[in-house]
């Protein structure tokens, strides 16, 4: 039955003080600034609250505290509506689907885990997708701990319930409600002796063993493995299987297809919803939870939520410059400076993709199995002008290891590498010309590289002008996608370079990932780098998050001093905030994602609309 509702850079470098003031899907920038090698040498630099009921819309409620980060974002008011931008379609309304794909889901589910909103950006950053355990806390859970090796208790925020919505009709949200998510995702018991066709491919699922409850707010999942960071990222990483269904709706509907049938715990009901066109989410006025930053403030602020499906850029461009909608992301540093220059009260974010650019080459093959070649394509591109000619001065210059700098403690900085390995990564082509002919090529030598359909082909061109000046003449190849795959992923007949959207350094996700970047088999490892696994192997045998964080960085150092990938930086990404959008603080990929805007919902319930600034500016 159909429920109805009342619905009631020159700038771009300011963009962080403004995000304060104001408010992964890696895109690669496509500008063509040309850049023209010099024969000069240069070396590279670096620079549980109660259910209450929400006071009117017009009301402002908030506790005055002084002297935290958060009170340069605004004063918190009620009311009003967030237009967001979708560019994919909405696709499933259950997690049995699989959590990656399921776009708006966290808007009326919750998941087991969130980020802490009171933890200042400048100690954990907000844009990366990776926060370390310290930084994580409960969402439907209020704390969690191992008992014993590969033994993970978690306790339940008693005072949940779900929507007040059939099945469900308001219930409390109790243990045996993450028994049943579980039990069904892994075919672990509660009538499901197979899992769901998605989570059966997920290797990490086959870890888990058992999830029981011991009483109403308590769960235990035991685990075949032994190491506690293994399970902290499986289970706290964003598409981590923790986001919880409502039994009763899948055993009265079965697998929830229909979104009439969504039904969760979140801050947002699903009221409405057109495939290819739009959704809108109202307020859910028996939520639980209050504004950590002010806890007297129940959540959410916003009255409603509508996501307009948008594929093409330039109409969410359009839509986005005419006020119609307040949030949009992801966008490359041209499209940037355009909006900059056309509509400058719109608020720029930028965003550094989940992953750097980088040009891996065959390290099992001639010319590149010997690491003087590798060394001399590296010293042959300069990448600090790279930096600040080609992407506007956006970029940190400083070459790239397997971890990005951002996951403080994690994987080996840039500035404790030793000088000379600086200077292996150093603009140098006089030294480059030198280290090609003592490899046995003195007059330069040829090769290919092959590029996926979304790798950036200016960047490739500037690249080559500058192996030219050297003496290597590379040939570009592009593939489509499906080549791509099958030709470099599945068959590895790649003899040379290859170029993706995403490289192989500057990861920001969970690390212990990071580790299969070069893993046997592995379809990342185009570069077919051999002996790498045993730092996955060692960090899956460890039994401390230390000693995890050790081998990291130890698989950081040999990645740098190997040069199994020719670092090209980390371009930014650029997100668009309406002035008027308040709380917003340069969240992590939120709100439209390839894999869904992870964190959307858990931060839009605690953003709000400034009515007097949207007034004021006429809309």
């Amino acid at each position: 039955m159909k429920r109805k509702f009342i619905l009631v850079p020159l700038g771009i470098l300011l963009i962080s003080a403004m995000v304060l003031a104001s408010c992964s899907k890696s895109t690669t920038t496509t500008t063509t600034t040309s850049i023209i090698p010099t024969s000069t040498t240069t070396k590279t630099t670096t620079s549980t609250a109660a259910t209450t009921t929400l006071p009117p819309t017009s009301t402002t409620k908030t506790t005055a505290v002084s002297g935290n980060w958060w009170d340069k974002l605004g004063t918190p008011q009620y009311g009003g509506e967030m237009v967001i931008r979708s560019p994919m379609d909405i696709v499933f309304f259950d997690p049995y689907q699989g959590e990656t794909l399921m776009s708006f889901m966290w808007g009326w589910e919750e998941q087991l885990f969130a980020t802490d909103w009171k933890i200042d950006p400048s100690v954990q950053s907000y844009q990366l997708s990776f926060w370390d355990n310290s930084f994580a806390r409960g969402q439907l859970i209020t704390s969690w701990e191992f008992t014993a090796p590969g033994v993970y208790v978690m306790h339940v925020r008693p005072g949940i319930h779900w929507q007040n919505i059939a099945p469900a009709n308001g219930r409390e949200f109790v243990a045996d409600d993450i028994v049943f998510h579980f039990n069904r995702m892994l075919g672990l018991g509660s009538g499901f002796s197979k899992p769901a066709p998605y989570w059966g491919t997920v290797a990490w699922t086959k870890s888990i063993t058992s999830v029981t409850s011991t009483d109403k707010y308590t769960v235990v999942i035991n685990w075949s493995t032994l190491n506690p960071e293994f399970v902290n990222e499986n289970l706290e990483a964003p598409g981590a299987s923790t986001t919880i269904e409502n039994p009763e709706a899948v055993k009265q509907w079965g697998d929830v297809v229909d979104w009439h049938h969504a039904v969760g715990t979140g801050p947002f009901i699903l009221t409405d919803f057109v495939s290819g066109s739009s959704m809108t989410m109202v307020r859910n006025p028996n939520y639980y939870q209050t504004d950590e930053r002010y806890p007297k403030n129940q959540l959410p602020y916003l009255d409603s939520i509508r996501a307009l499906i948008i594929p093409d850029n330039s109409t969410a461009i359009a839509a986005m410059r005419t006020g119609k909608i307040d949030l949009m992301d992801s966008m490359p540093l041209a499209t940037a400076l355009q909006v900059k220059k056309s509509n400058p009260s719109i608020v720029q974010v930028a965003v550094p993709q989940g992953v750097g650019v980088s040009m891996d080459p065959r390290n099992d093959m001639k010319p590149f199995s010997d690491i003087r070649v590798r060394i001399a394509c590296q010293e042959a591109i300069n990448l600090p002008e790279i930096a600040s000619t080609y992407y506007g001065g956006t970029v940190d210059p400083s070459p790239l290891s397997l971890t990005s700098a951002n996951l403080v403690g994690w994987g080996w900085p840039y500035a404790q590498w030793p000088q000379s390995l600086k200077d292996e990564y150093a603009y140098n082509p006089t030294n480059a010309k030198k280290l090609l002919s003592d490899a046995g090529f003195p007059t330069g030598l040829k090769c290919d590289i092959y590029l996926d359909s979304q790798a950036d082909k200016d960047l490739t061109q500037i690249v080559k002008s500058y192996f030219a000046a050297v003496g290597i003449d590379m040939e570009i190849k592009p593939l489509d996608a499906a080549t791509f795959a099958s030709f470099v992923n599945a068959a590895h007949k790649n003899t040379a370079f290859v170029m993706r959207n995403s490289g192989a350094l500057a990861l920001a996700f969970y690390p212990l990932r990071h580790l299969l970047r070069y893993g046997t088999g592995q379809p990342a490892n185009a570069a077919m780098v051999a002996g790498f696994d045993h730092f996955y192997n060692d960090a899956l045998a460890a039994t401390s998050v230390d000693g995890v964080k050790k081998i990291v960085q130890a698989a950081n150092e040999d990645v740098a001093r190997n040069h199994y990938s020719v670092s090209l930086l980390c371009p930014m990404n650029f997100n668009f905030c309406q002035p008027w959008l308040k709380g917003f603080n340069a969240q992590y990929g939120s709100f439209a994602g390839t894999n869904g805007p992870f964190f959307l919902f858990e931060y839009g319930a605690r953003w709000w609309i400034d009515q007097n600034v949207k007034k004021s500016m006429g809309f």
